[in-house]
């Protein structure tokens, strides 16, 4: 029996360093490790003493007192009962071991779990159960498998709880082939008729993905219970069989069963899918919780605010959120991530995530890893870094610095700052490294424009033996577009066939823009050929390549193409069409497709599509127009419209229509050396000593310098990159004796002067 009421003795110990397996022989002092009571010791625990007032257990006390330890999570006090018992050389029964194994399963304590049931000379089937129980709790599978095989070899009769922890495991470990063995065994142990085992092969099938062999099991079975049908619901809401989640659900309620908290919160998960007619069904469910008086529970509560938040009525999920009067940690991590859960998170919003932080904070719970990792999405996404920096220590006041997702979020967070090297950091600091935290490091590195440390980080997954997916193989595509290494994007493109991710739409993509950026638009026009199913971002990125190479006619002609197979332009699309038109001097077509973006096909139309008309118009020599179309814009504060209009005039040597774009342009960005550098040059190229040396001046004055170049070259699978008067390469002699022989070269060719190359090296 369960004792109600009885408190833990408050027992003292010296040491819990101890050997519970390995001890010696008890000596006279050995009942010292519990020490006496306290003169005040209640009544109750009077009948722990003997005579010469020492502690004195018999099994029915320890079985109460182990009992206690596992109602109450205290598993220190297991431990030293069990001490205990092996230094006074106590003979325990079976009942006792067996809660005694129960305590360091249920707890996670499975090494000790183990080592008690291997010393055990009595068992039954209960001892296999909290075992098989144990190894699934913590995740090994495998040994759980090998307790049921081992309690079966031994002529164990085995019952309900045995086969339905191992069809358990069958379900966590996805093996369908195991669970269709253990199911034959069930039949033929005879307790394929009881509900228990049943509800448990339900949710083995529909877990494996076989809906039809779970509902084939349901119909025929004589037994069900609620469980029953709630398994088979889950099942259908794991695949998205919306229509049939709703006609069980009526079948369920017509055969006079009571709908639960778990049967409405499953089934509001499935309208949080956002289907069609989902936020009608949704509010018909929120209708049915208020009849059968569930709409103050808890559960129900969050499913409700989920399914609104998730089918965009985000109002009518904050009316949820405070109607419910006793809210949890669960209830508020759900509230915060949806109101980020949009694909442009507004700073309201994200104010709204901060302020209800605080309140869980002013009510006293304790933050899991799911809010944190929800606050940080806020602060990436609304640049609210200082904050990131405020959460980050609370994550590590909390003692959550090494989950995976929150070093994820840290890791972009530190990214987003520029700051890779307190990513890299985070990033260290997570013991289980997944594929996630990889991608979210080498992005990090992406971001900030450390290629070479980016592809390093790949090639060190790739040693560990980490798991890759078509996420990471395009993130790293990306890298070598950026860095216009071909090679290695080619062998990063056999990586990911190899590894069964090559196909992928997202890894394609990546593959067209790693060939345009490299110069091979051959071998990006063959990739998109090749896709069986391009999306718009793969149209948009093939026009977009084409474009860049100069090859107008081909970009427009895939733009008439991908609108004639139905597929919408978005944004991107047509910044490559209005980018084709600029370098194929079609002023006419650049303008009309402009005028078609909002007209025809209802998009946005941002600064970077008006830039791109400035550039139109001023590469056709156009400048006085494309000056007029900035004013007329509206947009006449953006510096990139005036960039483009700058960089133009250095072609058409318009000195007039230069300076004063250019001083538009230092005005809107007074530290940007670029519009220096563009301006002095033009009045270089057209031979005006004056204002070119005062805009050096000005330049000097204001502490602006140009920042250095970078090259770099690809050789035997490594990247060597090289800035003006670098000398930190190893072969950086050989390297300037073979430069000043190619140069002696030149002269005698060109008479060109020696000092003039020589100043860059």
């Amino acid at each position: 029996m369960l004792l109600q009421k009885t408190k833990l003795p408050n027992f003292k110990f010296r040491s819990t360093s101890i050997d519970f397996f390995n001890l010696s022989l008890p000596s006279k002092n050995t009942t010292k490790c519990f020490t006496e009571l306290p003169p005040t010791t209640t009544p109750q625990h009077s009948h722990l003493r003997d005579d010469s007032n020492r502690l004195s257990l018999d099994s029915s006390t320890c079985v109460k007192l182990i009992q206690n330890a596992t109602k109450y999570g205290s598993v220190i006090h297991g431990k030293l009962l069990h001490a205990h018992m092996i230094k006074t050389s106590f003979k325990p029964c079976l009942f006792l071991l067996n809660n005694l194994l129960n305590l360091y399963c249920k707890f996670g304590e499975i090494r000790l779990a183990y080592q008690l049931f291997d010393k055990m000379t009595e068992r039954n089937v209960v001892s296999y159960n909290l075992l098989v129980s144990g190894y699934t709790q913590v995740g090994f599978y495998d040994k759980a498998l090998n307790v049921f095989n081992d309690a079966r070899m031994r002529g164990q009769k085995l019952d309900k709880f045995t086969y339905a922890g191992v069809i358990n495991v069958c379900a966590k470990t996805d093996d369908l082939e195991m669970g269709k063995l253990i199911h034959g065994l069930v039949v033929v142990g005879g307790l394929g008729g009881r509900v228990f085992v049943t509800n448990s092969l339900i949710d083995m099938y529909c877990k494996c993905g076989k809906i039809d062999q779970a509902r084939l099991l349901f119909e025929k079975s004589d037994e069900l219970d609620n469980v029953s049908w709630n398994s088979l619901i889950s099942g259908y809401v794991r695949i998205g069989a919306n229509e049939e989640i709703f006609r069980i659900l009526v079948k369920m309620h017509q055969n006079g069963l009571d709908l639960t908290t778990y049967t409405m919160g499953c089934v509001l998960r499935a309208c949080g899918t956002d289907f069609d007619d989902s936020v009608i069904y949704g509010r018909i469910l929120h209708g049915c919780t208020l009849k059968l008086g569930l709409d103050l529970d808890i559960v129900v509560g969050t499913a409700l605010l989920d399914m609104y938040a998730k089918t965009g009525n985000l109002d009518d999920a904050i009316s949820v959120f405070y109607f419910i009067p006793d809210k949890n940690i669960v209830m508020y991590n759900a509230m915060i991530a949806g109101l980020i859960q949009t694909d442009t998170i507004s700073d309201d919003c994200a104010n709204r995530a901060f302020k209800l932080f605080f309140e869980m904070q002013r009510q006293g719970m304790k933050p899991s890893k799911y809010t944190f990792s929800s606050l940080l999405k806020a602060c990436n996404a609304v640049e609210a870094f200082e904050y990131g920096k405020q959460i980050h220590a609370q994550v590590c006041k909390n003692d959550l610095q090494f989950d995976e997702f929150i070093g994820s979020a840290l890791i972009e967070l530190y990214s987003f700052l520029g700051s890779t090297e307190d990513g890299l950091k985070c990033f260290n600091l997570i013991p289980k490294l997944d594929v996630v935290s990889w991608t979210s490091m080498i992005k990090g590195h992406i971001q900030n424009g450390h290629f070479e440390s980016a592809v390093a980080l790949f090639q060190e997954l790739l040693a560990s033996g980490g798991k890759t997916d078509e996420f990471i193989i395009s993130t790293m595509l990306a890298a070598c577009a950026d860095l216009a290494t071909g090679r290695s994007g080619e062998q990063v493109q056999g990586y990911g066939i190899k590894s069964g991710n090559g196909n992928s739409t997202i890894v394609q993509n990546s593959q067209i823009c790693m060939y345009a950026k490299s110069g091979d638009i051959d071998s990006a026009n063959m990739t998109f050929e090749e896709m069986k199913d391009p999306d718009v971002a793969s149209w948009s990125a093939i026009i977009c390549s084409n474009a860049q190479h100069g090859c107008a006619g081909d970009a427009l002609k895939l733009f008439e193409l991908m609108k004639d197979l139905g597929i919408a332009p978005n944004q991107i699309t047509f910044l490559g069409v209005l980018t084709a038109c600029s370098h194929g001097g079609l002023v006419q077509e650049g303008l009309r497709y402009f005028t078609s973006m909002h007209k025809d096909h209802g998009l946005t139309i941002d600064v970077k599509h008006y830039a791109c008309v400035v550039d139109i118009l001023a590469r056709a020599g156009r400048l006085a127009d494309a000056k007029n179309f900035i004013l007329n814009s509206g947009l006449e504060d953006s510096p990139v419209m005036w960039r483009s209009l700058l960089s133009a005039c250095r072609v058409y040597k318009d000195t007039v229509t230069a300076k004063h774009a250019a001083e538009k342009v230092i005005e809107l960005e007074p530290q940007e050396a670029a519009s220096y550098v563009l301006l002095n040059n033009i009045y270089v190229d057209a031979g005006i000593g004056l204002p070119a040396s005062e805009v050096r001046e000005l330049m000097k004055d204001r502490g602006i310098k140009k920042e250095p170049g970078l090259s770099w070259i690809e050789v035997g699978n490594k990247i060597h990159s090289f800035v003006v008067a670098d000398r930190s390469h190893p072969m950086s002699h050989i390297i300037c004796e073979r430069l000043e022989t190619i140069l002696e070269k030149i002269k005698k060719i060109s008479n060109v002067d020696h000092e003039i190359y020589c100043q860059y090296y």
